[in-house]
């Protein structure tokens, strides 16, 4: 029987429909044609020695004699780096400049080198500098919201294979964002507690929904979760900030979302997806509120017209179900 499950970050009723649930397999898409890319491929401007084919590096990251990761301006930026912020207001229409950062961020040089296959090192270089462009782009006046994601696949949005993913900053904060502050906020008021604090206790505690814990990080599936195999890495001390954390910590966080996405690569046949930071407008910020997070969205279903309609989301997996899954995935030995 469906029932409504209510997500308290979110604040969306989401219908579980088990009736309607595929097996984990059943949502495998091989593509028979994809078959195994090469570490190089010349026609690629993320490939290392086609660096002239791209824009000027904002960062670099090097390993010896030759980069490891590097960041560079989109070349189709959704803001442009250039101008000042300026407001408009006629009547009811406002508007304002479109100024702002936006930088692709090539994980590494090898072609082939995704997350999921690559070496515990190189992740966590990935990492290093996901903290530093974040860092470096809230020195920019301008920017009022620095939002960190990658899109895998076709289905999530990418349109160049190698491994590489994206930073932006906006000169407003999402209304999105800003709903959800202001709801923790809400939350800490009437209880006292954060609201993050308390579901990862929970999670901890029923461990049903749990995928993975280390000593700084647990990732676990929603109990009102929007969509299928839909993850939440969550840092276990309190943080509002991606900045605030210490190496240690960052450490295990890129390792934590290695092995989600690892667990996806192998479990479901690397699957399309998304995943994005969640994380206060203030690279300094300590409200006792907000405790942020990174989402992992694989892209194993398509919002319909009841979706569209209404505003609420249909999963036809149980998140018990799928964290269960994504547990018993048997991963290769490392090297």
């Amino acid at each position: 029987m469906p029932e409504l499950r209510f997500n308290l970050v979110t604040k969306d009723w989401v219908i579980m429909a088990p009736e309607r649930a595929k097996r984990p397999e059943d949502f495998i898409k091989k593509n028979i044609e994809r078959g195994e890319l090469p570490a190089f491929k010349e026609s690629c401007p993320f490939c290392p020695g086609n660096e002239q084919r791209t824009p000027l590096e904002t960062y670099r990251w090097d390993r010896g004699d030759s980069w490891q990761v590097r960041s560079i301006p989109n070349k189709f930026s959704a803001l442009t780096r250039e101008g000042e912020l300026t407001r408009q207001m006629d009547g009811l229409k406002r508007t304002m400049s479109g100024v702002g950062l936006h930088d692709v961020i090539i994980e590494n040089p090898r072609h082939n080198g995704f997350p999921a296959v690559i070496a515990d090192w190189e992740i966590k270089d990935t990492f290093q500098v996901y903290r530093e462009l974040y860092r470096r782009f809230y020195l920019d006046p301008r920017v009022k919201m620095v939002i960190l994601f990658k899109n895998n696949g076709a289905a999530a949005g990418t349109s160049l294979e190698h491994p590489h993913s994206q930073i932006v900053g906006t000169p407003v904060t999402p209304p999105q964002i800003r709903y959800r502050i202001e709801e923790a906020q809400k939350y800490y008021d009437d209880t006292g507690e954060c609201l993050y604090c308390r579901i990862l206790r929970e999670e901890l505690t029923g461990k049903n929904r749990i995928v993975l814990e280390n000593d700084h990080v647990v990732a676990f599936v929603p109990y009102a979760a929007l969509s299928p195999f839909h993850i939440w890495i969550f840092p276990k001390r309190h943080m509002a900030s991606f900045d605030l954390l210490t190496r240690s910590e960052q450490e295990a966080l890129a390792l934590a979302l290695q092995e989600i996405l690892q667990r996806l690569y192998y479990g479901l046949d690397d699957p399309d997806y998304n995943f994005v930071l969640r994380s206060v407008p203030d690279p300094q910020g300590t409200n006792e509120h907000f405790h942020f997070y990174f989402a992992v969205v694989p892209r194993l279903t398509k919002a319909a017209g009841f979706e569209l309609g209404s505003g609420m989301y249909i999963n036809t997996q149980l998140p018990e179900k799928d964290a269960e899954f994504l547990r018993g995935v048997q991963l290769p030995d490392k090297a």
